[in-house]
This record gives C-alpha cells, sequence and structure tokens, in this order.
C-alpha cells in the first residue's frame, strides 16, 4: 500500500522535521507544504496570505538583466600596495602598505542571461575598492581600447550585437556592417577577432582601464594614467572548436571555474599596475590620449607597479552579492579624477542611471554597493529606501546640523577646455588614423600562428555575411593588413557561393572610405 492510498487519504510523511520557518512580517509561517483550501479537494482560499505571499514574490523574484554584459559572475578579494606611487596619486587605496577589500565581476558584452561563457566576444572586467575613502570603481575590459570614441555610437554598437527584431537572431550582418561602417572599431575587432575574443577562463586573462583617468598628488600636480591588470596565472585562450564544444557541453564554464578555483584555495592574482602621462603631455602627444580606441606605446609611458590584486571569498548569494552589483565609473575618491574621455564622461551618467532603470533609484543602498564609509547625501525616499538618517534635516543649506558641501573654484581633479560647441569626437593628430595600431597587433604582437587563427576567424565569420557588405569586410580587413585580407579572400574562395565580385569590391571601397 502506497502512502497516497493509505488510511482517510493520508499525504506521505515530510521529508524532513519541521524547523518553523517564518513570514517575511516575522511571523510564523504556517506551512512550506499545503495551500488552504475547503476540505483536500476543495478550492483555495482567499485569505491564505503565505501563498500569496510566496507566488507574488516569486513573480517578481528577477530584475531586469543588463543590457550589456548580462551574463557574469565575479568574487570577493584584496588589493595590497605593492608599489609606490604617492609621487602621482594621494589616493588611500595606492598609498604604500595599504590592504582594501574588492569586488571583481567578470562577464561577457552581448550576451543574455542564458548565453554561454564561450562565445567570442570582449569580456567586461569590472573591479571595486572599497576604500576608506569611498568606493572606487574601475570599470573596464580584457582589451585596451574599444569599438568607438564617441558616446553618441554606443547604443547603436550594443544594438548590432543583440538580435534581429523579425527572427529574434544574432546576425553577423548585422555586426559586421555597422563595424565596416564605423572604422574606429578596426582596433577593437582585430583584438576580439584574434585569440583574446576566447579567453580560456577568467583567471587567464588580463584586464583593462581602457579609459585614460586623472591622477593627482598632494601636491596638486596632476598626471594622466591607464591601468593595466596582467593575470598571475599567465594568459591562456582556447580556440574556436574548443569554445563551441564547450559551450554546448558546458555553458557556464567561466563561472564554474572561477567558483571552483576559489573553493579549493587556489586564489588567482593579478599584478595592476599603470602607464603615468604627464598633464602636459596630452596637448601634443603623437596620439590623442583620450580617444578610446588607441594605447599608449609602452616605449613611452612604461608600465609602473602599483599592487597585487587577489580573489580570495566566493559571494555566499549570487543574486544578491553579483547580479545586484552596481559599478560606475562615477565612483572616484580624492586623488581619482576622470579624463576628457568622451566615452568616459558619457559612462560617468550612464552607468548610474542604468542602475537607478533596473534596480531603483536606492540601488546604491544595497549591502554590497554600500561603501565601508560613512555616507550623508540629501538624496532621500524613492523605491526600497532602506537607510535614513532619522529627522535630520532634508535640505541644505540649514540650520541645524546638517552636513554641507561647498567647494568653490577649480577642482583639483579638474582641466582647462575652451572653444565653440562643436559635434566632434576629437582634433586628428598625427598618428589618429583608425587602421594603424590594428595593423601594428596583427604584424608586430601576434605570433604566426596566431595571425592564421586571425585568418581562418574572418574567414568563418565574412562567410556568413550577406550582400555588400560582405565586399565591405574584404576592404576593411585590406586597411588593418593587405596580406591579411588576401588570405581571408582566398580562404572564402573555396565557398563558390561567398566568392567576393570584384566589382563589388571597388563600389564597397569607394562607398566605405
Amino acid at each position: 500500500m502506497t502512502p497516497e492510498s493509505g488510511p482517510d487519504n493520508a499525504e506521505p510523511s515530510a521529508p524532513i522535521d519541521p524547523s518553523g520557518s517564518r513570514t517575511t512580517g516575522g511571523a510564523p509561517a504556517d506551512s512550506d507544504r499545503n495551500s488552504l483550501s475547503i476540505g483536500p479537494n476543495g478550492p483555495l482560499l482567499l485569505h491564505d496570505h503565505h501563498l500569496h505571499e510566496t507566488l507574488s514574490h516569486f513573480n517578481r523574484e528577477s530584475v531586469p538583466e543588463r543590457r550589456p554584459h548580462a551574463k557574469g559572475s565575479g568574487a570577493f578579494g584584496t588589493f595590497e600596495v605593492t608599489g609606490d606611487v604617492t609621487q602621482y596619486t594621494k589616493a588611500a587605496v595606492f598609498q604604500p602598505g595599504a590592504r582594501t577589500d574588492t569586488l571583481q565581476r567578470f562577464s561577457t558584452v552581448a550576451g543574455e542571461l542564458g548565453s554561454p561563457d564561450l562565445w567570442r566576444d570582449v569580456r567586461g572586467f569590472s573591479l571595486r575598492f572599497y576604500t576608506t575613502e569611498g568606493n572606487y570603481d574601475m570599470v573596464g575590459n580584457n582589451t585596451p581600447v574599444f569599438f568607438v570614441r564617441d558616446p553618441m555610437k554606443f547604443a547603436h554598437f550594443i544594438h548590432s550585437q543583440k538580435r534581429l527584431p523579425d527572427s529574434g537572431l544574432r546576425d553577423n550582418t548585422m555586426q559586421w556592417d555597422f563595424w565596416t561602417l564605423t572604422p574606429e572599431s578596426a582596433h577593437q575587432v582585430t583584438y576580439l577577432m584574434g585569440d583574446r575574443g576566447l579567453p580560456k577562463t577568467w583567471r587567464h586573462m588580463n584586464g583593462y582601464s581602457s579609459h585614460t583617468y586623472m591622477w593627482v598628488n598632494e601636491a596638486g600636480e596632476k598626471f594622466w594614467v591607464k591601468y593595466h591588470v596582467h593575470t598571475l596565472q599567465g594568459v591562456q585562450n582556447m580556440s574556436q572548436d574548443e569554445a563551441d564544444m564547450l559551450a554546448g557541453k558546458d555553458p557556464d564554464a567561466h563561472r564554474r571555474d572561477l567558483f571552483d578555483a576559489i573553493e579549493r584555495g587556489d586564489f588567482p592574482q593579478w599584478k595592476i599596475s599603470v602607464q603615468v602621462m604627464p598633464y602636459a603631455d596630452a596637448k601634443d602627444y603623437r596620439i590623442n590620449p583620450f580617444d578610446l580606441t588607441k594605447v599608449w606605446p609602452h616605449s613611452d609611458y612604461p608600465l609602473i607597479e602599483v599592487g597585487v590584486h587577489t580573489l580570495n571569498r566566493n559571494p555566499e548569494n549570487h543574486f544578491a552579492q553579483i547580479e545586484q552589483a552596481s559599478f560606475a565609473p562615477s565612483n572616484l575618491v580624492p586623488g581619482v579624477g576622470l579624463s576628457p574621455d568622451k566615452m568616459l564622461l558619457a559612462r560617468a551618467f550612464s552607468y548610474a542611471d542604468a542602475h537607478r532603470a533596473r534596480l531603483g533609484p536606492n540601488f546604491d543602498q544595497i549591502p554590497v554597493n554600500r561603501p565601508i564609509t560613512d555616507t550623508h547625501s540629501y538624496r532621500i525616499d524613492g523605491a526600497m529606501t532602506i537607510e535614513h538618517r532619522g529627522n535630520t534635516p532634508t535640505y541644505a543649506p540649514n540650520s541645524f546640523g546638517g552636513s554641507y558641501a561647498d567647494q568653490r573654484g577649480a577642482t583639483d581633479d579638474g582641466w582647462e577646455a575652451d572653444g565653440e560647441m562643436v559635434r566632434s569626437a576629437y582634433e586628428l593628430r598625427a598618428e589618429d588614423d583608425d587602421f594603424s595600431q590594428a595593423g601594428a597587433l596583427v604584424r608586430d604582437v601576434f605570433t604566426d600562428e596566431q595571425r592564421d587563427r586571425f585568418v581562418d576567424t574572418l574567414a568563418s565569420q565574412f562567410a556568413e555575411v550577406k550582400g555588400d557588405v560582405q565586399q565591405r569586410c574584404l576592404w576593411y580587413a585590406r586597411q588593418i593588413d593587405a596580406d591579411v585580407a588576401d588570405r581571408v579572400e582566398k580562404a572564402m574562395a573555396d565557398k563558390p557561393s561567398n566568392k567576393p565580385s570584384p566589382e563589388g569590391m571597388m563600389e564597397t571601397s569607394h562607398h566605405a572610405g
């Protein structure tokens, strides 16, 4: 006789002994097993509050995913200063001997929450320092450059990486159409289509601020800096075939690898260094130092060691501590400032605004986002207000002891600017073309084997591109490196349906130029 058919239609005994759960209001919960009904076979009752709370919260337990960088994970750690950069910055986090708690999040850019970690993509590399002067967030990638230099193009770029409006599918033609019509993307695309587009694990990739920041020392002297975060595990990548196989077998491979490594005590580490440019150099340096599509040659500005970052603690709750983590370039501390980098200036607004849209106006009161320092803001009320100041004044200035900030005059982390209002992404300098650094990456940095894989990747990608955009892809590749383009064209010619036409090449070359 089964328990279900026992006397009086008795139900099976509970799998575990009741331990007395409670409702969100704190009262004892009647049952986490059965709803309240009229008889065992009757209708449910409206006043079963515990059932309603359980179901209504379930309907709301997800928040909107991030638009870019939706799929990711991370961990907590520590940053220890090992160098001396006090001549460049007064920031407490970078003073000799300082040790600071951190939060690190890795991600893909284009994929949704359910997408595999193994798609060819740029990887997000965001690092938060919980400093004694407030939170400092460095929002970067695993590449030192980006696809566009003007924020007006950012939403268009992300749309080109997402899905078609009719089929809901991702589309190679769409992304290559945008890239080839936006030549400034060439440097980043060369990184992406190279080995760095498929890191073996998050532990085996570098991170970069990509953006240029300002540092200010105690004497008020200003410097421009770029951050480099180099893995001490060694850079390792995977082939396209390996990534395709693993994407089907274990789509969360990167998340699993990081969690398991920390769980077993194999704590990954990165060395943080900076390139430092004297403030005055920016005015006439041959490359615009604020152009996000460019790098600074190390021969001009060598790396200076700052410290070592270690991840050593997994999240206890992924949603609360990773999904709700809200990194923002606007989180700065004394001694660190923004620069005239247009993308950085726009992100200083847009990141925090994205968090307000996704998590609510008080996203910064969520524990993982709160600084370790005391705060007093006059931003009051709103959804999910958790912290408050009691009956203190809600306005400034006031006569009742409420805090009041009143900085006047020039700021120590500012810069001078003049000129008429224009729509222009920077004045061109001697070496500010869109393709030379991408070409140097292919010819001078890639090994022969990496160039071979780069050619194979481009040929495979271009073969899926439709119409005139395919011809423009070959023009784009030729601007990066003529030999690479010849090899790509030859590889594509093996597929008769994808063989480019000379007429199309000429027409497209004129259009894209």
